[in-house]
């Protein structure tokens, strides 16, 4: 036997060992507090030592439990509703071990023709279920970081033919930071990058057609418009018909990052705010969000059949072995990764398991959750909404009366931490008009509504406890 295999007995009982302790972690889910951030130096007692000897692996896999994943906030906790969480579902959870455990290389057809057709197969029906053009074509990538990437690499090379100097590209400045490192990335000056302010948190159409014609008039190439459908802050959507009207008008690309809200479009509730989504010409979606998979699990779509690989194909003597011969798809071709994981198989046995009925209903829900939380929190003395409840996401703000915009800053900072120490939920901060404001993302099937409720009167308790500290200190002392 290899040094580096288990006999089969150890194998199984180290598979039901950890399939034990997920089940287990998910049934108890509700009833744990949100999870635990450490210092680093606790972290570093407790896991730094001399290279490993050798260890029993049932031991190490209750290490694992007990020392790593216990220093950890759960994302997938009915009560986290922080930044953008990821749900998961358990289904994908057992694609992803059969995907590791098989340890497919998914970058070519001659080494995984079955995969390969079930990501295209996906791929269509994600298409179907976002509403995207026939035609179009793509491949499953890590996250949204890298989908903006892959789409505006195929950008500049169809639009620009890979020149950069003198080339424009809008943004707003709601515009997610990917974007930005994407740009500068594939060697977009900052300088070539049109940052237009937002007006009530969507890109300005009138702004973005001035800013077009100027930078003509000065000689430079517009090329590139990039929109927004579900942004971090607020949950807003660009005017994606009018900026598709736009890009026609003046020859650019239109890419639309959806990596948040993309996947709305399942709901008949949302589809009116992504009206115009299929008329970009590349976009950005992320199943590890609003499609509850786990993590890394995004998606990266053009218009233009034979854009991707005509951007990224190479291929060296090393790899005629596994050269498209007629008909078949190396999505190697297609993206920067030519070693590149399994990762449409979490999404294809999700959808087999549960229906696309299951899943247009949980996207349904966590819009409702973000309307009950926004109801809930109108009806509090002390608070106020922000922005309201957009895709799922309600931004808002503790206000105590008497109190300045600088200390509302400082309080509303420290809730965020306050809440993860409690332990029962967590929100996450933002900035909004230049102030702090609290943003909870209700995507979470698991959440009730009693969730969404406990959570804001629990935070609502902790701004109680500042609030009567700093009048006390404010009282003068006999």
């Amino acid at each position: 036997m290899s040094s580096l295999s288990l006999p089969p007995d150890e194998m199984r009982a180290l598979g039901y060992a950890a399939i034990d302790l997920l089940v287990d972690r998910l049934t108890a889910l509700r009833a744990a507090p949100i999870g635990r951030v450490d210092q680093p130096a606790t972290l570093d007692a407790r896991l730094r030592g001399p290279l490993p000897s050798g260890a029993n692996a049932g031991e190490v896999l209750a290490r694992v439990a007990s020392e790593v994943f216990a220093s950890a906030l759960h994302l997938d906790h009915p009560r986290f509703f922080g930044f953008v969480p990821s749900p998961g579902n358990f289904v994908s959870v057992i694609a992803d071990l059969l995907a590791s455990g098989f340890n497919t290389f998914a970058g070519t057809w001659l080494e995984a023709s079955g995969p390969a057709t079930v990501e295209l197969v996906t791929l269509d029906w994600l298409k179907e279920m976002l509403g995207l053009p026939g035609e179009c074509e793509g491949l499953f990538v890590s996250g949204g970081s890298v989908a903006n990437l892959t789409a505006l690499a195929a950008m500049r090379h169809r639009v620009l033919a890979d020149r950069l100097p003198g080339a424009a590209v809008y943004v707003s400045d709601q515009t997610h930071s990917s974007v930005i490192r994407a740009l500068r990335l594939l060697g977009f000056a900052d300088e070539c990058v049109r940052v237009l302010p937002a007006r009530d948190g969507r890109m300005d159409t009138t702004a973005t057609r001035e800013a077009i014609i100027a930078d003509r008039g000065a000689g430079r190439r517009p090329a590139c418009i990039v929109a927004t459908a579900g942004t971090t802050n607020t949950g807003a959507v660009d005017p994606l018909r009018q900026l598709a009207g736009l890009s026609r008008d003046y020859g650019l690309w239109l890419h639309v990052d959806g990596a948040y809200g993309a996947a709305a479009r399942l709901t008949s509730r949302a589809a009116v705010l992504l009206d115009g989504l299929e008329l970009a010409d590349s976009w950005s979606c992320d199943p590890h969000k609003w499609l509850f998979q786990p993590y890394e699990t995004g998606c990266v779509f053009v218009r233009w059949p034979g854009c991707l690989a005509e951007t990224f194909r190479i291929l060296p003597e090393y790899l005629a072995d596994a050269a498209s011969a007629g008909g078949e798809v190396n999505f190697c071709d297609r993206g920067p990764q030519l070693t590149r994981g399994f990762r449409a198989l979490k999404v294809w046995m999700s959808l087999q398991v549960f229906g696309v009925d299951a899943f247009r209903a949980a996207v349904d829900r966590g819009l409702m959750l973000a309307e009950l939380a926004e109801r809930q929190l109108r009806r509090v003395a002390d608070w106020e909404v922000v922005s309201p409840a957009t895709l799922g996401i309600v931004a808002f703000r503790c206000r105590p009366q008497g109190w300045t915009d600088a200390q509302c800053d400082v309080l509303n900072a420290r809730l965020v931490q306050d809440l993860v120490d409690d332990g029962h939920g967590f929100v996450s901060s933002t900035r909004i008009g230049q102030r702090t404001v609290l943003r909870m993302c209700t995507i979470n099937p698991r959440a009730s509504d009693d969730d969404v409720g406990s959570t804001l009167e629990r935070l609502a308790a902790l701004a109680a406890l500042r609030i009567g500290r700093h009048t006390a200190a404010d009282r003068p002392h006999a």
